[in-house]
């Protein structure tokens, strides 16, 4: 806010509870609402977003569960998060954790 200023805009969903609030805090003529102009905070979102969706799949809580418990340790253990190595070591700790995830299959 120090360096940037007061928003001009204040883009939100077409909840009434946001509208409410801005009126509170006297900004209500500031907000806009509209189909696509959430765009961006939505965007930010869509990894959550993703989670959501592949929940819908499941009908009973017993199966998701059964589902989040495996996905969540092959996940973890194959995530090498990417971004932060180069190429060469990528590829050794993929090999590394791959040689790992077979030696623990076959015991």
């Amino acid at each position: 806010m120090k360096r940037h200023g007061r928003p001009h805009i204040f883009v939100t969903d077409k909840l009434r509870s946001d509208g409410a609030a801005l009126k509170v805090i006297g900004n209500a003529d500031r907000q806009e609402t509209g189909r696509w102009l959430n765009n961006r905070s939505e965007i930010s979102h869509q990894p959550f977003r993703r989670r959501e969706w592949a929940m819908l799949r499941f009908r009973r809580m017993r199966t998701l569960q059964k589902f989040v418990a495996v996905h969540a340790s092959v996940h973890n253990h194959f995530n090498q998060e990417r971004h932060l190595y180069n190429r060469s070591n990528f590829k050794l700790k993929r090999s590394a954790a791959l040689a790992e995830w077979r030696g623990r299959g076959a015991a």
